[in-house]
């Protein structure tokens, strides 16, 4: 079963969906094939992927493999790895078998004991030999045993049982040490090890005539036998219910993207002729997944600069509000989306990318700004321009009335609301353009004295000393501004970090703990049948999960 994250994959998942079941329309009606001949119908693993019926937002992905043993098949191995793929696969897994379970049903399932062979957790074994088989139990599905056309009583020793005691007692250990027993105990031995969640189902026959069970994908259900569709109810509705979401270590959640990339990275290394590593199965998820999210947080950025920025704003604190809060959801969503960045180098890549679009909504803030200002600016400085050009100052005392209708000139640009960032820039690089101007009707008023020349000419350098004086005090303001934006962000980064990765060490000592309950029960079920060997082994085996899990928790206690 996967989880649907969010809508990203979701197009993609109906496309295969709808491929899927466009198939199986064609060749038979709805769901999978029931084959009514000797040969057999499913090849390989077919995928149907349906609404789960009771959990909002998850698909039920159901994964049909082809016959175990079937004669067809020229290469045995290719059974070995279709059920090494349902178990890496699955987050339940269904084993299907006639009539009842016994010692040739569990011959058959001999697939088990072969899993350390073709499924490798980490890519560096922890041995050179063999890897420790205690790991798998992490990721392993649970196991259903199923039992079609069940004809026994459900009885044991004279006593009603269920079918789970059903199951239990046909998995215990055959007492004895001889080869042939030890190659019975084996298949019983590696499923109580990998599936510590069993449960067991009997069907009875879904009808009696031959005619109607070679047929059966046509008989309608008011047809079919009474006991097999409570029977089969009741198997559904345990299904439905108890099917976890599929999950890789860590609690690594499966989405139906990652399940592609999953089947992807699984079938490649098969094909490649090595092994499965579950370990550089994630490292390729993280990559595939960690890119798409930093590039998801990095949209999310600038959509919502875009959607909450109009531009030009009224001051540069207003865009640097605005930006930090913007940066804030953007690294909260890379981090529902990303996972094992351990490194934080895609950590690191968003926020480069983000400080990047910061500076380029600064650059389109200061430019609408400047078109803004100098676009106000010729409204308001039409009149003063045709005032110079028709000589209006150009008399004793013009110089005077050429200030005073500059200064209203000012005031009125003032008055006019939301300029942006660059207003006074906008403002005193026009007046600078004016100096001259000015000059030249100061030296054309010859009408004032040398006393007041004096004056004029040193109010005019002041004035001039004053506006570059407050470009600069501006400049100063703004970097400091944008500095302590940039400290705040970094703070919290920190604090995210901090936060995922103490919750990522309480799964890994959760995971330690369970497993160590897990060995102790196997421990005392190999007591009870008097196998003292294997018991010893196990012992060492919980030494050492208690030896890793105080490690753990003295790593803990050190962050």
């Amino acid at each position: 079963m996967c989880e649907e994250a969010s809508n990203e994959w979701i197009p993609e998942c109906d496309k295969h969906q709808s491929y899927w079941m466009e198939l199986n329309k064609r060749r038979c009606g709805q769901g999978f094939c029931l084959g009514s001949t000797v040969q057999s119908e499913t090849k390989g693993i077919w995928m149907w992927c349906v609404p789960h019926p009771s959990k909002e937002n998850h698909t039920l992905v159901l994964l049909d493999t082809e016959g175990l043993g079937d004669v067809e098949k020229g290469d045995s191995k290719n059974d070995s790895w279709i059920f090494a793929l349902a178990v890496l696969l699955s987050s339940t897994c269904i084993y299907n078998s006639m009539g009842t379970i016994n010692h040739q049903a569990l011959e058959q399932l001999h697939y088990v004991t072969e899993l350390t062979e073709l499924i490798r957790i980490k890519s560096s074994p922890i041995s050179d030999d063999v890897e420790d088989s205690v790991e798998f139990v992490r990721f392993f599905p649970d196991f259903v045993w199923t039992v079609r056309d069940f004809m026994l009583e459900l009885k044991f020793n004279g006593n009603p049982i269920t079918e789970d005691e059903y199951l239990e007692n046909a998995l215990k250990l055959i007492p004895g040490a001889n080869h042939q027993i030890q190659n019975s105990n084996l298949p019983r031995e590696c499923i109580k090890k990998f599936f510590p969640r069993r449960k067991c189902f009997v069907f009875d026959r879904p009808a009696s005539n031959r005619k109607q069970l070679l047929h059966l994908e046509e008989i309608p259900d008011n047809e079919l036998d009474v006991n097999f569709k409570k029977q089969s109810k009741v198997f559904c509705s345990y299904i439905y219910t108890h099917a976890k979401t599929k999950t890789l270590k860590e609690g690594i959640t499966i989405t139906g993207k990652r399940l592609g990339t999953l089947v992807e990275a699984y079938v490649n290394a098969i094909n490649s002729g090595s092994v499965p590593c579950l370990e550089n199965a994630v490292t390729t998820l993280a990559q595939l997944e960690n890119s798409a999210a930093v590039q998801k947080a990095a949209d999310h950025y600038s959509e919502q600069m875009t959607k909450r920025l109009s531009l030009p704003t009224d001051t540069l604190q207003e865009l640097l509000e605005v930006h930090a809060a913007c940066e804030k959801e953007a690294i909260a969503v890379f981090m529902k989306h990303s996972f094992k960045d351990e490194k934080k180098d895609f950590q690191k890549k968003l926020l480069v990318m983000i400080k990047k679009k910061k500076e380029d909504f600064l650059l389109q803030d200061e430019e609408a700004s400047v078109k803004y200002c100098q676009a106000e600016l010729k409204k308001l400085s039409d009149p003063l321009m045709k005032s110079i050009s028709e000589g209006t100052f150009s008399f004793p005392g013009g110089h005077r009335r050429y200030l005073e209708a500059r200064n209203r000139f000012e005031e009125n640009y003032k008055l006019i609301p939301r300029k942006g960032v660059k207003a006074n820039h906008v403002l005193q690089s026009f007046l600078q353009s004016q100096a001259g101007v000015q000059a030249a009707i100061l030296q054309a008023d010859q009408a004032l004295a040398d006393v007041d020349k004096a004056m004029k000419e040193e109010y005019t350098k002041r004035q001039a000393a004053e506006m570059k004086k407050d470009l600069l005090i501006q400049k100063l303001n703004d970097k400091m501004q944008k500095m302590e934006a940039q400290g705040r962000s970094h703070k919290e980064s920190i604090a995210k970090l901090k936060e995922k990765f103490m919750l990522e060490r309480e799964n890994l000592l959760r995971e330690q703990e369970e497993l160590l309950e897990y060995k102790l029960k196997v421990q005392r079920e190999l007591l009870n049948v008097d196998f003292q060997k294997k018991s010893d082994e196990l012992c060492i085996e919980i030494i050492r999960l208690r030896q890793v899990t105080t490690r753990n928790e003295n790593t803990c206690l050190l962050l």
